[in-house]
């Protein structure tokens, strides 16, 4: 029986054989694309040659791929553990063809592969066609039907639908039929009873897609029709889990030796026994699936955190763990034990991992061990909170303070549930999701906190007097220790603060807090559940004293300028683009303007202009702050005041009115426009479609940003002899400019054409071979062209090798007719990177053409030579 090792080697091996270059998976996770966080295909890489905007060569290539599903439409984490085949890592095998074979290779290749080569029984096989769409003119694929009539008999043939044999990759782009490989893997008396033809994509847990063979040869234009493609396209991809459970006879993909080794460890270190009950078995599964894709995403440089890709990978690692916990009662950390087991079974496939090694294993003992002692939290907590329920008589969980568990200690709903489900309780889930969607941002940031509990040195509620005050007597109602990113800072609650809590896109104050014995810096203030929390990184010596809380008034009177700045610019948007606009999201502080708001196109200069003029008319007016505080609803909307789309708004409300603008508000605001100072806006730009984003400065920064304008301007004026007319003066270079690089382009052009004529013409013939051989003082780009000309003038049984030095850098261009690549397998990328270490240096490239660079000018003839003697003409 071929191990999970031989079988991906086995793939790689045999496709080699069949002329595709093998690639090196590319990382899980994607830095580089906004519309994924991570790979959960395997054509994920070749999205740019796909679209047609990469060099499609080498056009045959194969690779074991590593992919991840846990979010979007491929989002199967809830089910990973559950069944017999659903995963959150798993690798794609796949080959690609990009302009060279097509449907009938790619079938004779799949069918040769998966029968010759892993012998898998042919009348357990069936295959799918394309029936064609009527409404898209698209008839039945008959092409691809006949190419595999030549394999299996027509009862295997069967005919699939749009959903399921046609593939686009979006809403527009390459797109096209496809034929899918389908295992009967049932026992000869299920066969017997029901043939495998009628469980075909009928959800039949052994009856499975194992291969999925792609023909890209459409184009979908953004009206919804097709065009065909300049390229067709192979693009297929194996579930290699799959795979691997048929080749070992197996109905579970965790059976095979791709999991056992690392369930069997599990089992050793938890001393409980895999196949004996299902709840140790889920858990065991999902103990060795998220292992490893947290492992693969920290060896790719995506550690677990509070946001995006960062999120995802905590959120997997944390359901391995109180899985672990509650199930398999390790209460310490123990995942990070498992690594050893993966990087032995997967280390060679994958270096990565054993490169990341020691990163790996910390990051997951770390994650681990903060997320335990919040769950040992939790559990505290949510004892009391049982206690009161049946105190009470009642049977059921508030929602909220299920929620409160999951927000301030990460503690997940599903344990909770079933821990009132062994005290005999439920959860109010409606509850719980409502108070969800209202917090989500904050659920997120708590999740990477380790929070201690509260502590009470009295009663009593916070009173916010920052709209009045600058300065307050006040004192400590409660702290408690905060512990993130192994920094550790404690949270303040004050009975009375004129401290702003970071709340509506504006930041929070900073100051002190002073009493007779100490002063204790607040370095932000927070806000939650309705009270400003404040942060130090001290806690004052003695908690219970009498303070006096003073908020920077600086920084303070910066940031207020900014936020009334907000406000005029959006309602001086409104006036110059359309009452369209709305406001998307903010964000200020003492040196920071930002507003996103709702708009169909980039802004004009004219319009940019415009508004910076309204702005500047309402500040220079000195327009009063007209403050009304717990203003009824309804007549703050009878006021005409704007509310932001999709907050919720209390029956008693803020407004805050500068003249016509006026807005629903709970921020600080300058005491009239004029503190403002000038407005000017720095940036204009999309941060989604149809959503624009404004980036300005106001008061002193501005002031600053006028200063750097002029030192600016002063340094070119300068650098051109103060002359009057400046633009004139750099107009003038840059046609002069213009018209040198156009020269020199010829210049150089023509000297290509004369070099390329004389080479050609000194060229050798070595048995029927025109070998050209040269060193020359020229540079890259240009020995690039020139043998690139060459090969357009000699298209067959040509051999072309340049030395190039320039500035004492030698490089090497190599360039190979295709006859004889073709015919006498000659590989230019594997000859340069040989001869490059005479020049001591690297390079490679493709068959037919590729270069190198290097440190050593004295080694470049024999680099010259050492090509031609390895092309043994």
């Amino acid at each position: 029986m071929m191990t999970a090792n031989e079988i991906r080697e086995s793939f790689k091996k045999f496709f080699e054989s069949k002329g595709h270059q093998i690639v090196p998976s590319a990382p899980m996770v994607i830095k580089d694309d906004p519309t994924l966080m991570f790979t959960n295909a395997g054509m994920n890489q070749w999205k740019d040659i796909i679209l047609g905007t990469r060099d499609p060569e080498p056009r045959r290539r194969a690779d074991s791929q590593k992919c991840l599903r846990v979010s979007g439409k491929h989002n199967d984490l809830e089910e990973v553990g559950h069944d017999t085949y659903h995963h959150t890592m798993f690798e794609m095998l796949g080959n690609w063809s990009f302009g060279d074979y097509f449907k009938e290779g790619a079938i004779d290749m799949a069918w040769e592969y998966l029968v010759d080569v892993l012998h898998l029984d042919p009348a357990d096989l069936y295959v799918t066609v394309f029936e064609g769409s009527p409404e898209e003119n698209l008839s039945r694929d008959d092409e691809a039907a006949a190419f595999w009539a030549k394999h299996v008999p027509a009862d295997h043939i069967i005919n699939g639908n749009k959903h399921d044999n046609f593939w686009e990759m979006g809403d527009t782009g390459p797109c096209g039929p496809c034929s899918e490989i389908h295992l009967d893997s049932r026992t000869p008396e299920e066969k017997a009873k029901t043939p495998g033809r009628e469980l075909v994509n009928k959800d039949d847990p052994q009856v499975i897609e194992i291969w999925n063979l792609v023909f890209m040869q459409f184009n979908r234009k953004a009206d919804g029709s097709l065009e065909k493609l300049s390229m067709n396209v192979i693009d297929t991809g194996m579930g290699f889990e799959r795979l691997v459970r048929a080749l070992q006879g197996k109905h579970s993909n965790y059976d095979t030796d791709i999991f056992q080794p690392i369930i069997k460890e599990i089992s050793r270190l938890s001393g409980m026994e895999y196949g004996k009950e299902e709840k140790t078995d889920v858990a065991m599964r999902v103990v060795a699936d998220h292992l490893r894709a947290v492992a693969f995403s920290i060896a790719d440089g995506q550690l677990p955190g509070n946001a995006k890709a960062g999120y995802v990978i905590r959120r997997i690692l944390r359901r391995a763990v109180r899985y672990a916990y509650t199930f398999l009662n390790q209460k310490e950390a123990f995942m990070f034990k498992l690594m050893p087991t993966l990087i032995h079974e997967m280390g060679e496939a994958y270096p990565e991992l054993t490169a990341q090694r020691e990163l790996i294993t910390k990051v997951i003992k770390e994650e681990e061990e903060s997320f335990l002692r919040t769950l040992s939290n939790g559990i505290n907590m949510l004892s009391d909170a049982m206690q009161e329920v049946k105190a009470e008589g009642k049977t059921v969980l508030d929602g909220t303070k299920a929620f409160r568990l999951f927000d301030t200690y990460g503690f997940p709903l599903d344990l909770t549930e079933l821990i009132c489900r062994e005290n005999g309780l439920s959860v109010d889930e409606k509850q719980f999701d409502e108070e969800m969607q209202k917090q989500k941002a904050r659920a997120r940031n708590a999740a990477a906190v380790e929070n201690s509990d509260w502590t009470e040195l009295s009663q009593g509620e916070q009173n916010f007097v920052g709209y009045d005050y600058t300065e307050y007597e006040c004192h400590i109602l409660r702290y408690r220790k905060v512990t993130q990113k192994k920094n550790t800072f404690y949270e303040l609650v004050l009975d009375n603060t004129p401290f702003y809590g970071e709340m509506g896109g504006q930041v929070g104050d900073c100051g002190v807090l002073v009493s007779e014995n100490e002063t204790v810096n607040i370095i932000d203030t927070k806000r939650e559940n309705g009270q400003s929390i404040h942060i130090v990184k001290e806690l004052p010596k003695n908690p219970e004293a009498d303070f006096m809380a003073c908020v920077d008034t600086d920084k303070r009177e910066a940031s207020a300028a900014n936020h009334t700045a907000t406000h005029l610019l959006d309602y001086a948007l409104k006036q110059v683009l359309g009452d369209h606009v709305e406001q998307k999201g903010s964000f200020v502080s003492h040196d920071t303007l930002r507003f996103d708001f709702s708009h169909f196109q980039k802004m004009t200069d004219e319009e940019i202009r415009k508004v910076e003029m309204l702005v500047n008319d309402m500040i220079r007016q000195d327009i009063p702050l007209d403050e009304h505080r717990d203003m009824p609803l309804d007549e703050a909307k009878k006021m005409g005041a704007i509310a932001l789309f999709g907050e919720k708004y209390g029956d008693k409300v803020r407004v805050v009115k500068f003249g016509p603008s006026i807005e629903f508000c709970g921020g600080i605001h300058a005491h009239s426009t004029g503190r403002i100072g000038m407005f000017k806006i720095i940036s204009e730009s999309s941060v989604a479609a149809g959503v624009r984003r404004i980036e300005a400065k106001t008061g002193k920064e501005c002031e600053m940003l006028m200063y750097d304008l002029e030192d600016g301007m002063k340094a070119i004026k300068a650098l051109f002899n103060n002359t009057k007319d400046l633009l004139g003066v750099i107009e003038k270079y840059i046609e002069e400019h213009d018209s040198m690089k156009k020269s020199i382009e010829q210049f150089q052009a023509e000297r290509v054409e004369r070099v390329k004529e004389k080479l050609i013409s000194q060229a050798r013939i070595v048995n029927g071979v025109k070998v050209i051989a040269s060193t020359l003082i020229m540079k890259q780009d240009a020995a690039k062209d020139l043998v690139f000309k060459i090969r357009a003038a000699e298209p067959e049984r040509m051999l072309c090798v340049v030395g190039s030095n320039f500035d004492g850098r030698p490089t090497l261009s190599v360039m190979i007719s295709e006859d004889l690549v073709k015919e006498h397998g000659l590989n230019a990328g594997q000859m340069v990177r040989e001869a490059a270490k005479l020049i001591k240096g690297g390079g490679g490239g493709q068959p037919h053409f590729a270069t190198a660079g290097g440190k050593d000018i004295d080694g470049l003839s024999a680099a010259v030579d050492k090509v031609i003697e390895l092309a043994n003409l």
